[in-house]
C-alpha cells in the first residue's frame, strides 16, 4: 500500500498500521477499556441524516469561517496531540506546515516533541497550546509565559485528565515515552526498519516544553498512564481554570467539556470557546460522544461561546453535520495522526486535501454556498 492508495482517513490508518511498530500504532489507535466510546465518537454521526436542497446555484462556495478570532479556510481544526515524533521524525513540524498551507488552526500539546518557540517561529498560522495542569506550579507558569512570549493565538486547558484512562493496549505493549524496545515488541521494531532507523538516528527524543522541570518523558521513560497519574494536579477545579484564564490573558478555551452544566460554567468564567471532547475515547469509556452532546450544549450556551465538536471526525460530512447542529467548527486528532505516521507532512497534506474536497463536495450537494447556511433544519434524526 502506498500513499497514493489513500482515499479516506481509514486508508491512512491502514498505511500507518503497516509502517509503525505495533506498540506505537496501538498508542495512536487505542483508547480506554473496551474502546466503546472511541467507536461511538464516529458512529454518532450516523444518528442524523443530511437533507439537501437542489438548484441552489453552487458554482461559487465559501468554506471559510472565523474560529477564536482567526480566519480558517475550513471549519476544521487539528487538535493538539502528544508525542508526535514517536510517529514520524518530523512530528509537530510536519503538522504545523501542513496546517499553514491549508489555512487551518492546529494545536500542540504540553507533551509536544518540538518546543513552543520552534513551532511559533515555523508558522504564522493560527496556533493553540494545550495545557495540562501539573502539580509543579512553576512548570504551569513557565508554559503559559512561553506561549505569551511566542504569541500563540489561544490557550486550551484540558480538563478531562484528572487521572488517566485505562489504556489496555498500551498496558499490553509496554509503550512508554520515549519509546523503548521490549522483548515482546522487538520483532515489530525489527520488521519496521524505516521507522526504527529514523528513530535511532534522529535527534534525541525529548519533551522540550517540560525542560528544566521534570525528567519524565524525556530523560526517564514513563507510560502515559503513569505520567498522568503522578504528574498532573488532581485538585484542579473551576477556580484553577479561572485563575489560568486570568494568568494567560488571551483567548481561552476549555477542552474536554461534555455537559451542558459545565458549558454554562465555562461561559461564567469568561472562556471564549469550549471543545466538546472525551479525549478520543481515551479517558472515560462508556461516556457520550461529542456529537451526541452537541445539540444539548448548543441549546444551553449557543451564541454565548464558541463550540468546537472534537473527536471522531473521519469525513467531510461529519464536519458539515457538526456545523448544522450548531458547532462553530469540528476538530480531531487521529484524522491527521494516521496520515503523519504514514507519510509525514506529505501524508498530512493529502489527508487535509481529501477532507477539503469532501467538505466542498458535500456543501455543493447540500445546496449551500457558505458554512453559515448549515442549520439544524438540514438534519433529520434517524
Amino acid at each position: 500500500m502506498r500513499l497514493s492508495d489513500c482515499h479516506n482517513i481509514d486508508d491512512f490508518r491502514k498505511l500507518a498500521k503497516a509502517r509503525l511498530p505495533w506498540p506505537v500504532f496501538d498508542y495512536i489507535d487505542g483508547a480506554a477499556d473496551d474502546e466503546l466510546t472511541k467507536a461511538r465518537n464516529t458512529s454518532a454521526f450516523d444518528s442524523v441524516d443530511l437533507v439537501p436542497d437542489v438548484l441552489a446555484g453552487v458554482g461559487e462556495i465559501d468554506t471559510s469561517c472565523t474560529i477564536m478570532g482567526r480566519k480558517s479556510e475550513l471549519p476544521l481544526m487539528l487538535s493538539p496531540t502528544a508525542l508526535q515524533r514517536a510517529f514520524h521524525r518530523d512530528g509537530e513540524r510536519a503538522v504545523a506546515l501542513a496546517a499553514e498551507k491549508f489555512g487551518l488552526w492546529f494545536g500542540i500539546s504540553s507533551l509536544a516533541t518540538h518546543s513552543i518557540e520552534e513551532i511559533a517561529s515555523l508558522t504564522s498560522g493560527p496556533k493553540l497550546f494545550q495545557l495540562y495542569v501539573h502539580k509543579d506550579k512553576g512548570l504551569n507558569a513557565s508554559m503559559i509565559e512561553r506561549c505569551q512570549e511566542s504569541h500563540f493565538d489561544a490557550l486550551a486547558l484540558t480538563v478531562d485528565t484528572i487521572v488517566s484512562g485505562k489504556r489496555e493496549r498500551c498496558l499490553r505493549s509496554g509503550f512508554t515515552t520515549p519509546p523503548r524496545f521490549s522483548a515482546s515488541s522487538l520483532w515489530s521494531y525489527a520488521t519496521r526498519p524505516y521507522w526504527t532507523l529514523n528513530y535511532i538516528f534522529s535527534p534525541r527524543f525529548r519533551l522540550p516544553n517540560l525542560d528544566g522541570h521534570v525528567q519524565e518523558g524525556t530523560g526517564k521513560a514513563v507510560s502515559i498512564q503513569d505520567y498522568f497519574n503522578t504528574m498532573l494536579d488532581t485538585n484542579m477545579d473551576w477556580d484553577t481554570a479561572a485563575r489560568i484564564r486570568q494568568d494567560w490573558g488571551g483567548t481561552f478555551c476549555l477542552k474536554g467539556v461534555m455537559s451542558a452544566a459545565d458549558a454554562r460554567r465555562a461561559v461564567e468564567i469568561g472562556a471564549d470557546a469550549i471543545m466538546i471532547s472525551n479525549h478520543g475515547g481515551r479517558q472515560l469509556d462508556g461516556s457520550r460522544a461529542p456529537f451526541d452532546q452537541l445539540q444539548e450544549i448548543v441549546d444551553a450556551v449557543g451564541g454565548e461561546i464558541e463550540i468546537i465538536c472534537d473527536g471522531g471526525v473521519r469525513r467531510g460530512t461529519h464536519v458539515l453535520k457538526s456545523l448544522a447542529m450548531g458547532a462553530t467548527a469540528a476538530s480531531g486528532g487521529r484524522l491527521y495522526l494516521y496520515a503523519l505516521a504514514a507519510a509525514g507532512q506529505e501524508g498530512v497534506e493529502r489527508a487535509l486535501a481529501i477532507l477539503q474536497d469532501e467538505i466542498e463536495r458535500g456543501m455543493r450537494l447540500m445546496g449551500v454556498t457558505n458554512v453559515q447556511e448549515l442549520t439544524r433544519d438540514r438534519l433529520r434524526w434517524r
